[in-house]
């Protein structure tokens, strides 16, 4: 497998409120973390970056989870190979509501960072095993030569729109409500995750991860384009690149997790930049709870 990743702060941000770490144990074990933080000036780096690092050390080296009594206490291991299906599950939740609780406590800390949080994405591939914990609005898409899914659902009022049948989802691209978000990590001393699994990770198949700077700009049809037409180690740079041609009004993050040869294909020809850019608006902000 080979990862590539790339983020950028776009044309119009101030900072770049998003992070991602990527890791591999051997070449069929691999793992990245995607976030995209919110929350005033400062608040939403923060979040990002302390979620990102909390996810990689509980998954390469574990934690300590603290009990009421030293008796109750124990160590969590990081990741191993002979770990079983649910334990790998138990991982990726440890790892997340860690990082939750974390980010949570520092936000408590300041009237600067209070109400700070991030969006996570984090892909464990084992084999042909996808293993995801989502939560937000950041996405996780599988393609192959001939299809591309989106594998996580938004946590979004606009996705709660659409799902309601108010909205299309080209109308959602759009709608003055779509950086309202549902759940986020940070916001809340606990937070709901999606798990979720495919064993369709087959020869050919590419994983891509990206905060809504990159999804907001393409359907699936555009995504699929570019990624059969674009090399693997270029594949990162050119979705940035094309996000930043059609205006590049957010910061822009994507990982791409690849188990197919590194070929160079024909140039790309059928994806241009859009006639008109969006304008820039406000980050990703944390929905009130109903």
């Amino acid at each position: 497998m080979q990862i590539f990743f790339k983020t950028d702060i776009g044309n119009y941000r101030l900072s770049n409120q998003d992070d991602c770490k990527v890791g591999a144990f051997t070449d069929d074990e691999v793992w990245a973390v995607v976030c995209d933080g919110m929350g005033g000036h400062n608040g939403g780096n923060i979040a990002s970056a302390m979620a990102t690092s909390e996810i990689e050390k509980v998954i390469t080296t574990g934690c300590e989870i603290e009990g009421d009594t030293e008796e109750e206490s124990f160590k969590f291991e990081g990741y191993h190979s002979d770990m079983t299906e649910e334990e790998l599950e138990e991982l990726l939740n440890v790892a997340v509501q860690k990082a939750n609780y974390e980010v949570y406590l520092k936000s408590r800390e300041s009237a600067e960072l209070y109400g700070m949080g991030t969006t996570v994405e984090i892909a464990f591939i084992r084999g042909s095993c996808v293993y995801l914990a989502h939560a937000g609005d950041s996405r996780v898409y599988l393609a192959n030569h001939e299809k591309i899914t989106q594998l996580t659902k938004d946590h979004s009022v606009v996705q709660q729109m659409v799902d309601a049948g108010k909205i299309t989802s080209k109308e959602a691209k759009v709608h003055p409500q779509k950086n309202l978000i549902t759940r986020a990590l940070g916001v809340e001393s606990d937070l709901e995750v999606d798990f979720i699994k495919t064993e369709r990770f087959e020869e050919g198949s590419t994983l891509v991860m990206c905060s809504d700077g990159l999804s907001n700009y393409f359907d699936d049809e555009e995504l699929l384009a570019i990624i059969n037409t674009t090399s693997i180690d270029m594949l990162a740079d050119t979705f940035v690149a094309n996000a930043l041609a059609r205006g590049g009004d957010d910061n822009i993050t994507v990982v791409v997790i690849s188990n197919r040869e590194n070929e160079a294909p024909d140039p790309l020809e059928d994806v241009q930049p859009a006639e008109e850019s969006q304008q820039p608006d406000e980050a990703d902000t944390p929905a009130d709870s109903e």
